[in-house]
């Protein structure tokens, strides 16, 4: 089957199953699933159950769609993402994000768990994205274009919107919320990264680093979607502590503070004009 029948056979099925049409989506990253328990007329899809979808294999990461109300909106949720290191190619990866796009969301807010790069970061602090770096050394774009999705060359000047960005930052400031402001850098794994790595990172100007969220807002961008990204800082990146890292404490922290995440993104939902 071709990619645009392929895409379009998904959509179809999602709509047979839910019924309705989102307004917004939500991609939820490491340890932060927790989201979706908050949704209401909650209904959800396994990733497998739907052609063209690939399962999740990350940890903390359950793999399915969760359709209902959050924030007052009608919201699609990706209850775990695809990642490059799970063996997926990128536009396995997109595959989701294109799929919510066609069933008409007009705002996606990409979560993840990310490694501080920035030596002023601690440990649980949420870091609104400005801006990202691609070091997956490939991109979702790549190979014939789907001029019904999007442009050739989209523009990425402005990835993450500024007037959702300034929403999170008002909402955050209600909630008594401290909020970073920084650049992701966007690299494959699964291994951490070296020491020398994220020396390397911080001279390019990066403050948080983690192994997801570049592809899926590429994705989104092309086909003109507005994208608000935050990351949860879950640990210090390699040779900031004298400790070595583990995907255990990724999610933990998660767990830990996915609740602020949680109540900031739902606050930021409530204000979007959909």
């Amino acid at each position: 089957m071709a990619r645009m029948e392929t895409l379009q056979a998904a959509a179809e099925e999602l709509r047979r199953r839910f019924g309705q049409s989102p307004q917004a989506g939500v991609v939820l990253g490491s340890g932060l699933g927790g989201l979706a328990d908050r949704v209401q007329e909650a209904q959800a899809v396994g990733y497998e159950e739907l052609p063209g979808m690939k399962p999740s294999t990350a940890p903390g990461h359950r793999g399915r769609f969760v359709l209902g109300k959050l924030g007052g909106k009608t919201v699609l949720l990706m209850q775990g993402r695809l990642h490059l290191y799970e063996g997926h190619t990128m536009e396995e990866i997109v595959f989701p994000v294109r799929l919510m796009g066609l069933l008409g969301i007009r705002a996606l807010v990409v979560t993840n768990a990310a490694g501080g790069v920035n030596l002023s970061y601690r440990v649980g602090d949420l870091m609104l994205m400005e801006d990202h770096i691609n070091l997956m050394g490939t991109n979702p774009l790549i190979g014939p274009n789907l001029d019904c999705l999007g442009e050739r060359f989209p523009d990425m000047s402005r990835a993450y919107s500024p007037a959702l960005r300034a929403l999170a930052k008002a909402q955050a400031d209600r909630m008594g919320l401290e909020l970073r402001e920084g650049v992701y850098a966007g690299l494959t794994g699964p291994s951490y990264e070296t020491p020398a790595e994220i020396r390397m990172l911080r001279i390019l100007g990066a403050d948080a680093v983690g192994m997801s969220t570049v592809p899926e807002v590429i994705a989104a961008r092309h086909m003109g979607i507005e994208v608000l990204g935050i990351s949860l800082i879950t640990n210090m990146a390699a040779g900031v502590l004298d400790q070595t890292l583990s995907g255990e404490e990724v999610i933990a922290v998660g767990r830990e503070r996915g609740s602020a995440l949680q109540a900031l993104v739902e606050g930021v939902l409530e204000e979007m004009e959909l």
